[in-house]
């Protein structure tokens, strides 16, 4: 299955700079896992431990946040498009 993941600016720098990369799996904890299999640097980004994404990062899927969906489990298909949004936070 490919997955499109958008990269935020921020965490280009893990991704060559690439803005988008394709990944593979079955759930968005699969596809994320994927990305950090490609990415290594990504994935500290991203999982504050193993399964469990950190406090400032959002992902949708489609447009939809997981949180309100089944979370790292939810089910992805080909075709599918996951945001990495990181939280932005100030005054």
């Amino acid at each position: 299955m490919a997955i499109k993941i958008n990269v935020p600016t921020p965490m280009r720098q893990h991704t060559g700079g690439k803005a988008e990369v394709a990944a593979t799996g079955a759930t968005v904890r699969a596809a994320l896992d994927d990305l950090g299999r490609q990415f290594p640097g990504i994935a500290d980004r991203l999982f504050e431990k193993p399964g469990q994404l950190r406090r400032f990062v959002n992902v949708y899927l489609n447009d939809e946040d997981i949180r309100y969906l089944e979370n790292l489990n939810t089910a992805v298909k080909d075709g599918d498009e996951l945001a990495i949004i990181p939280a932005v936070a100030g005054g």
